[in-house]
């Protein structure tokens, strides 16, 4: 594809196995242009997103290409959004971001602020807490948490990696002792849930989506329920709109006993893996974020009625290709 192509097209970074996304991005896109089309982009070229959009670029390392390679890059191909979809290179697009706008190229990514307060988990729960937002406490060491079980993460990068779960105190330093920058937490009982979450360009909450994590694998939700609870969309709201984000945001949190308080574990800035669900019930996450990059504006939300689930597995796609 050249940039002589006069529809823009959307760029999806480290699609990997991302189909549902990419599927998503599709409609998005042509909906706002049907000769618009989805690129998808990966470090491997072997990933399966390839076989889902109409074109594939294999991408070296964003670092070592550069930004004003990458957006030469991006005009050749007639890209007119970027959509980021790794926790690693939110904070690359954001730095990038201001230079793409030039470009004429929008990438849908918060402003540099919001990546590192999402990424650094201690800095995330003492800002959600001192706001009285009821994020779980984090400190740098168990003392401030005892008798409680704990809770021990490294501060940065993913949550679930090298997590040590429900953990005595000794058990808890012996734990961190293997982590690079560990950080503690009380262990916190409870039903976990997912917030997907839309953000101005102002850091407005627009609208978002309550949905129970029914079944949860590596991190992420193979069966996910909506549902509807005024108080805790409320406390939702509060939150997001502290964290300074902008575009699609998904947050973690364990209900309490009574199911109507928040106990908020973490946010990442971007398009979550089962955030699918949250636009099947109206919360139209990535049309907003092209919308609004054209008219300054999104249309109003409009939640649908009654609930949804949402089952993930995995599908063949087979090929029929003499040159195979």
């Amino acid at each position: 594809m050249t940039g002589s192509h006069p529809s823009p097209h959307l760029l999806v970074t480290s699609a990997g196995a991302k189909l549902p996304l990419l599927r998503a991005a599709q409609e998005a896109v042509r909906r706002i242009d049907p000769d618009s089309c989805v690129i998808a982009a990966d470090q491997n070229s072997l990933v399966p997103a390839r076989y889902g959009v109409e074109a594939f670029w294999p991408t070296p390392d964003l670092e070592s290409m550069g930004v004003e390679v990458l957006i030469r890059s991006c005009r050749d191909r007639g890209i007119g959004w970027v959509l980021p979809t790794r926790d690693g290179e939110l904070a690359f697009w954001a730095g990038a971001r201001a230079a793409f706008s030039e470009a004429g190229i929008e990438v849908i990514v918060s402003d540099p602020a919001g990546i590192d307060l999402c990424s650094d988990k201690l800095a995330f729960a003492q800002t959600l807490v001192q706001q009285g937002l009821g994020a779980i406490p984090a400190a740098l060491s168990p003392e401030a948490f005892r008798p409680c079980p704990l809770v021990v993460k490294e501060r940065f990068g993913a949550g679930s990696i090298n997590l040590g779960l429900r953990l005595g105190e000794q058990a808890a330093l012996a734990h961190a002792a293997g982590l690079e920058a560990p950080v503690f937490q009380p262990f916190v009982e409870g039903r976990e849930i997912s917030i997907d979450g839309w953000m101005d360009r102002r850091g407005r909450p627009h609208g978002l989506v309550l949905r129970r994590r029914d079944l949860v694998r590596g991190g992420e939700s193979q069966i996910t329920t909506t549902f509807s609870h005024a108080g805790l969309e409320d406390q939702a709201r509060a939150a997001f709109a502290a964290l300074h984000l902008r575009g699609p945001a998904v947050m973690q949190a364990i209900l309490d006993e009574e199911g109507e308080a928040l106990r908020i574990i973490e946010c990442n800035a971007r398009f979550g893996g089962a955030s699918t669900t949250a636009i099947a019930v109206g919360l139209d996450l990535i049309f907003w974020s092209l919308i609004e990059s054209r008219t300054g504006v999104a249309p109003p939300f409009s939640r649908s009625p009654g609930q949804v689930r949402q089952v993930r597995w995995p599908t063949d796609l087979i090929l029929h290709d003499p040159d195979l």
